[in-house]
């Protein structure tokens, strides 16, 4: 491993370098728009042109699959694959990291739908998941459908805030993946009147571990990613910055208590509520319900309250700060993918976010309908042109 790089995942030593993770090479087969399609970057700043329905979007959402999980659009596998395809899929990526070169590969074979899977491959060597990609890459986006976040249902500021952690834990999914199936086996284990105690029992020591260690995982990465933003604030910056908290019980007392006494309680909790749980069929505490708080730092006001463009200048920064985050944590740069972000932005605004993304030092993939939008730019971005199932450069 490189002299300045740390452990993946472990918080880089002050002053060490940080590496830029970038994709020199991205190859599309049948996926979406595309029945195939290559680009190849050169600089860090890449701005993806075309016309609305062109399938700029795509090319974003298939570099969003070099991540765990279903992608920017959080689609299912077979919603990827091209229209006049047999229904499987590939992307494949050269990547810059920590390692040198990397060759990544994601996609699903086609045939019989029923037995699909995802296959991920890392220098053409099957690995168990899409996890073992985050020691050589790690993806952030911002899309047109989170403007609505801070006004949206707590269950998606709770996806956006697990996918925060997931950008540094690569673990983090599949941990609340297995929280989900944990709770689900306790709601149908309540359904009977009469279900095994030693059975629940056994549930519920399972649940409340995993809820432990979910709720300490978000509750260490806002910790984290609060202490970068109140460190690195600019009051002149048209991307303000965010006063962040969680509403969750276990992610308030893993942060004053030893895990494993909050373990034991939340156990005790999950035991006395039986009863109302299975009255209300679903259990009624506990991590799956935890929001995410955000305050318009400058103002002090809730940002629910907040104006349409406030609310998307303060998304913008949080994104860029989480960045950061995932770079100070992983020794390495993320990829950002920025969909149509600079379209509802003035030209000041917009040049402001084009300095900031230079400064930020990561690759940044950006889409946008007017070409226009990205003569801020100058030459310091690879532009493409997109149309139907094509990429060119410009």
């Amino acid at each position: 491993m490189a002299e300045t790089i740390q452990e993946p995942g472990r918080l880089a030593d002050e002053g060490a370098a940080t590496l830029c993770g970038r994709v020199t090479r991205l190859a599309l087969s049948r996926f979406r728009s595309y029945r195939a399609a290559t680009l190849e970057p050169e600089g860090r700043l890449v701005a993806l042109v075309g016309q609305n329905g062109a399938g700029k979007t795509n090319i974003l959402e298939a570099l969003s699959f070099l991540t765990p999980g279903r992608g920017l659009r959080r689609a299912t596998l077979a919603e990827a694959a091209f229209d006049q395809g047999d229904g499987g899929w590939a992307v494949s990526a050269v990547v810059e990291g920590p390692y040198d070169e990397a060759l990544l590969g994601t996609g699903i074979d086609g045939g019989d739908p029923d037995v699909r899977s995802r296959q991920c491959r890392i220098d053409r060597v099957s690995v168990g998941s899409a996890t073992a990609f985050a020691d050589h890459v790690r993806v952030v986006w911002l899309t047109p459908a989170m403007d609505g976040l801070f006004l949206g249902s707590a269950g998606e500021r709770r996806r956006f805030l697990d996918r925060l952690v997931l950008a540094v834990d690569a673990e983090h999914g599949s941990r609340v993946n297995a929280l989900e199936r944990s709770l689900r086996s306790r709601n149908r284990l309540l359904e009977d009147h009469a279900p095994d105690p030693a059975w629940l029992d056994a549930v519920e020591h399972e649940t409340a571990e995993l809820a432990v260690a979910v709720a300490a995982a978000r509750a260490e990465a806002v910790r984290r990613l609060a202490g970068l933003i109140a460190a690195t604030k600019d009051p002149a910056s048209p991307f303000p910055w965010a006063l962040l908290a969680l509403d969750g019980t276990l992610e308030a007392g893993v942060l004053e208590r030893p895990a494993l006494a909050v373990e034991d309680d939340y156990r005790t909790v999950l035991r006395d509520n039986r009863h109302r749980d299975r009255a209300a069929g679903r259990t009624t505490i506990g991590p799956h319900l935890t929001d995410l708080l955000a305050v318009h730092g400058p103002s002090g006001a809730p940002a629910e309250r907040c104006s349409t463009g406030q609310q998307k200048a303060l998304l913008i920064g949080l994104v860029l700060a989480h960045a950061r985050l995932v770079a100070e944590m992983a020794g390495f740069t993320p990829v950002v993918l920025l969909d149509e972000v600079a379209a509802h932005l003035d030209p000041e605004r917009r040049g402001a976010l084009y300095d900031a993304l230079e400064a930020l030092g990561a690759q940044v993939w950006m889409t946008g309908a007017d070409p226009h939008a990205f003569a801020g730019l100058g030459g310091r971005a690879d532009l493409f042109t997109v149309a139907a199932g094509t990429v060119t450069r410009a």
